[in-house]
């Protein structure tokens, strides 16, 4: 039975709680009931316990800080973008259980506490893409990798923002018991146990958001045809728009134009072909609709600042260390 303590800060992100669906999935696999009993002892911590309140107003119930011996700690998020230092109780805790347990972990930003109790000096983190800069600045020997999911450095895990922390909580379980218990807990919850677009917490789409139905249908096109030259001509057909018109409507409403919006969703699809290792660097070019090898490596080394290799040799890197 592994031990899960999950420290509930005042004012914490309700989400905090969605990754600890993921422990308790392991218990019912995907036979009929009744389900086995769970593989995870979960517990809700705080500092003095009893009721904690979210930023939402729903109220949990939590066990006072007492034996800091878990199998694993962790530390819950809160919904506000800039995180106030912590109070001195709650590190000193932080820092004996990283010290007692197996491993030690944050959803979103906690990793500001897990930073502040020195527990990231030297090594590889992550939080939200939103906050990662401040966090950077106030944590100047922390490696700080703001486009990824979560990470894992020995025996200290990050995630990023919001539902990141279920796919932590997948890859634990996958090291605890196995991909297929892990698989089974992502299809309980209907979730990918992997997700696509694997590394990346901020998806080219976030920065595409059309106003009309037909825009949307235009950018769902240039997905699903990468391979094609896409040019405005070739879209605008698709919206039954002139092209000038088509040019001026797509960028009104996502607020680029479209070969750059084309150029985002080819680097996104060429990125998590490049990481996943499946495809060589020909291929990948081919079915992204980069012209050529040397154009896509411009294309990478002008948005990550890095060539495609260098991507491949980081992703292969981060899955040893992660094995």
């Amino acid at each position: 039975m592994h031990r899960i303590g999950l420290i509930v800060p005042h004012g914490f992100q309700l989400l905090s709680l969605a990754p600890m669906t993921a422990f308790e999935m392991t218990g019912f696999g995907l036979a009929k009931p009744p389900p086995a009993k769970s593989r995870y002892d979960l517990h809700l911590l705080s500092e003095h316990g009893g009721p904690i309140r979210s930023s939402c107003g729903l109220t949990v119930e939590t066990e006072a800080f007492g034996n800091p011996a878990f199998d694993t700690i962790i530390i819950g998020a809160i919904t506000a973008f800039e995180m106030a230092p912590s109070n001195a109780n709650l590190i000193a805790f932080v820092r004996q259980a990283a010290a007692a347990s197996r491993r030690t972990a944050s959803f979103c930003n906690g990793a500001f506490v897990l930073a502040e109790a020195g527990l990231l000096d030297g090594r590889r983190a992550t939080t939200h893409w939103i906050q990662a800069a401040s966090f950077k600045a106030r944590f100047p020997d922390v490696r700080m990798e703001e486009d990824r999911i979560y990470i894992n450095d020995g025996p200290i895990w990050t995630s990023a923002g919001m539902t990141a922390g279920i796919d932590l909580v997948l890859a634990m379980i996958d090291r605890d018991l196995g991909t297929e218990v892990a698989k089974a807990a992502a299809k309980l919850m209907v979730i990918n146990q992997r997700r696509m677009g694997g590394q990346t917490q901020h998806s080219a789409l976030l920065d595409i958001t059309p106003k009309s139905d037909r825009i949307e249908l235009v950018v769902a096109y240039i997905r699903r045809n990468l391979r094609n030259p896409l040019s405005v001509e070739e879209l605008a057909a698709v919206a039954n728009l002139s092209p000038r018109q088509f040019s001026r409507t797509f960028l009104a409403e996502t607020g680029q134009s479209p070969a750059k919006a084309v150029e985002q969703l080819r680097l996104e699809a060429a990125r998590f072909m490049i990481e996943e290792g499946r495809h060589s660097v020909k291929v990948v070019v081919q079915e992204t609709g980069f012209a050529d090898r040397e154009r896509m490596r411009r294309a990478f080394l002008r948005s990550f600042g890095v060539p495609p290799e260098v991507l491949r040799r980081n992703a292969r890197q981060a899955a040893v260390a992660a094995a």
